[in-house]
């Protein structure tokens, strides 16, 4: 049975079960990066936009192709929840890519003010997913704990709809990176060069270990992960109580993370109202927690949150289109408290 924090039911993929499933996966991850970084980016080069699509494509492609195939394993395993668990994933991934494009306008705010050339980005990137992956995994761990107490729950799906509702109420405002606790925290125990050295995070001057603006930049990029993770984390687990496919589809929706930087960065800010969609899904995703969920029997129906969801971030996306930003809301973004 599914696992189901209201009815207590077992998970049905228990991790002492699948643990070779989850280190196959994550060094079947690791590979795919290692390949990524030795052969496809090798040198440090602009990525274009067709690159970008290609492999945005490869990776959306990837997840969905791995959606089939636990769909006809859990036909095996429990034929009665296999629509469910596939449904499951879906939906997690999707909320998972939505609010990954917020990482994006930080992407965008980081490189910007550290003026990190195009070619150097795919490098920080790629790092930077490292870390992220080994702080998800972290956080899904600990959450896969807390979230058998229903109390916690509740809390989580609190959290969740406070923060939609600030990100819906907060107006933009400009991104001074220079008085960040980050960088004032990294300069008191390192020192900082402002120059870049090429593709060096570190170098060494006169004896000492300086760290380039690629490694500033780098530190931001895992910080806003963290402060990202702390919503997105919550809010997958509000579609599902399986660790398995929480996991899953928080690594698929980072691995495409970089690709999709450098699709939809030239024109991201154009998306200036993706926060009310993105601000809403996290409402949604609270309700169900703390509300909607013991409505409907301990589950509310997934295909009904798979169209709310969807249907958030597409009416954000074309409100963008249909409403031109000011040349003010082009130059600012409301970030979650990540970096600003």
């Amino acid at each position: 049975m599914i696992y189901d924090v209201s009815m207590g039911l077992a998970p049905l993929f228990p991790f002492e079960s699948y643990w070779w499933f989850y280190l196959g996966f994550s060094a079947f991850v690791v590979a795919m990066l290692f390949v990524d970084l030795s052969f496809f980016h090798k040198e440090s080069h602009v990525v274009t936009v067709r690159e970008s699509l290609g492999w945005t494509t490869f990776w959306i492609s990837l997840a969905l192709i791995f959606n089939v195939l636990l769909y006809y394993y859990a036909q095996s395993v429990a034929p009665l929840h296999a629509k469910q668990i596939a449904l499951e994933f879906l939906t997690g991934f999707v909320v998972e890519k939505s609010l990954a494009i917020d990482n994006i306008f930080v992407f965008v705010i980081i490189f910007n003010f550290f003026a990190i050339p195009q070619k150097y980005q795919h490098r920080i990137l790629f790092f930077g997913i490292l870390g992220a992956l080994l702080f998800r995994a972290l956080f899904i761990a600990l959450g896969s704990y807390l979230m058998q107490n229903h109390f916690i729950v509740i809390l989580f799906g609190i959290f969740l709809m406070i923060t939609g509702v600030k990100i819906l109420l907060s107006p933009d405002r400009p991104v001074d990176l220079s008085k960040n606790f980050i960088l004032r925290a990294l300069k008191r125990f390192m020192p900082v060069t402002d120059k870049l050295h090429g593709k060096s995070f570190f170098i060494r001057h006169q004896g000492k270990l300086l760290a380039t603006p690629l490694f500033v930049a780098l530190a931001f990029i895992e910080f806003s992960d963290i402060m990202f993770a702390v919503d997105s984390v919550p809010a997958i687990f509000a579609i599902t109580k399986e660790p398995l496919i929480v996991f899953t589809s928080n690594i698929f929706a980072i691995l495409g993370l970089r690709s999709l930087y450098f699709l939809l960065a030239r024109v991201v800010t154009k998306f200036h109202m993706l926060k009310y969609g993105l601000g809403f899904v996290l409402i949604f995703v609270g309700l169900k927690m703390t509300w909607l969920n013991e409505q409907f029997d301990g589950k509310f129906p997934t295909e009904i949150s798979l169209f709310i969801i969807l249907s958030a971030i597409v009416l954000s996306i074309l409100a963008s289109l249909y409403f031109s930003p000011s040349s003010s809301d082009e130059n600012t973004h409301h970030t979650k408290g990540g970096v600003s």
